[in-house]
């Protein structure tokens, strides 16, 4: 459920730089913002937090101006990305490199890390509403890696930023129904189509894609759709994709591989990976054997033993020793005042 961050009228804007942090100052970072003197003054902002990331939904009827400075920086340190998603009026961010306009349906990513002035400006209509993101810059690096220090401006006709914008809305609109797994597994594939969407437009000019190339898709396609039957085979991939089983060879060695060596190769890395991620009294090691397309669960166990060093009940034995010390280590972090299990019998 969204919780109201600040909302400020005629009878409070001028304390709007001591709220705007919400309580206890832990949203966004240190700078000076103020609200413009109007006949109507009304800013509302509504935050969804998912772990360290806020959702962030700000409507005003006046303009508004945020400024960090040089000194705001070295006083906190914060380094943080904010996601703008313009929908009403303008946003203008100037720093150091100039000034840019974002106006509704762009996409703007700001850094805390540099100086820089933003105004949010309403439109014909007296309004100014965008949706933004606030996120640790070391969790959104691992989404996108292009250089954003100095502000980045995107049109959202991008599919890709219109879908992560509908994603975002959707977690924040959320009244309770989502648990908080599936709000950040959301909030992460958000992230990721934005760093999808920064990447495709890096590349000037892509590659265009031969007929083997194109055949190929075709055949890692039907290979992973068809993994888990244990009747795969050249000749069925062949049959499946409208081609001859030479030219699949052909194609295949265009990976540098062939087609026993890629098939057992993903079906030991999926069950590596279901072993990992799963619980024994949900799945047997046998049912997991079958379900990569495994013909048996002795010859699963030879073959996981070759490429991995261990069999498979020692792996996932391994898995879940690490699992349980990580979860220790999570509630001593989290509950410092508790003794360990250990302590309690000493």
């Amino acid at each position: 459920m969204a919780e109201t961050l600040f909302s400020f009228d005629k009878r409070n804007y001028r304390e709007c730089q001591q709220m705007f942090r919400g309580t206890r100052d832990q949203e966004y970072y240190r700078g000076d913002f103020w609200i413009e003197d109007a006949s109507n003054v009304d800013v509302r902002s509504e935050r969804k937090t998912v772990g360290a990331i806020s959702i962030i939904k700000q409507r005003s009827a006046t303009n508004l101006f945020f400024r960090r400075t040089r000194q705001h920086i070295r006083e906190d340190a914060t380094d943080l990305s904010i996601l703008w998603f313009v929908k009403h009026g303008e946003l203008t961010f100037s720093n150091q490199c100039g000034s840019k306009v974002a106006k509704p349906g762009d996409f703007v990513i700001t850094r805390s890390m540099s100086p820089f002035f933003i105004e949010c400006r309403t439109d014909n209509d007296n309004v100014h509403e965008v949706l933004h993101v606030t996120v640790p810059t070391h969790i959104l690096r691992s989404f996108i890696q292009h250089d954003f220090s100095t502000g980045l401006f995107m049109p959202v006709e991008r599919p890709e930023l219109a879908i992560a914008e509908n994603i975002l809305t959707d977690v924040f609109d959320d009244d309770g129904g989502l648990g908080e797994e599936s709000a950040r597994l959301l909030t992460e594939t958000a992230f990721g189509l934005i760093g999808n969407a920064v990447r495709a437009t890096e590349e000037l000019q892509p590659a265009r894609q031969s007929i083997a190339d194109r055949r190929l898709e075709e055949v890692l396609r039907f290979i992973e759709v068809h993994l888990s039957d244990p009747q795969l085979s050249t000749a069925m991939v062949a049959k499946g994709c409208g081609i001859s089983p030479r030219y699949l060879s052909f194609l295949l060695r265009l990976r540098e591989t062939s087609f026993s060596e890629l098939v057992w190769e993903q079906r030991l890395a999926k069950a590596k990976d279901w072993l990992a991620n799963s619980d024994p009294r949900d799945i047997s090691i046998s049912e997991i054997a079958y379900g990569v397309g495994f013909k048996s669960p002795a010859h699963f166990s030879r073959m996981f033993k070759r490429v991995f060093g261990a069999n498979p009940r020692e792996f996932r034995g391994e898995c879940t020793a690490r699992e349980e010390v990580a979860m220790q280590v999570e509630k001593t972090e989290r509950f410092p005042e508790f003794p360990a299990a250990g302590q309690l019998l000493q």
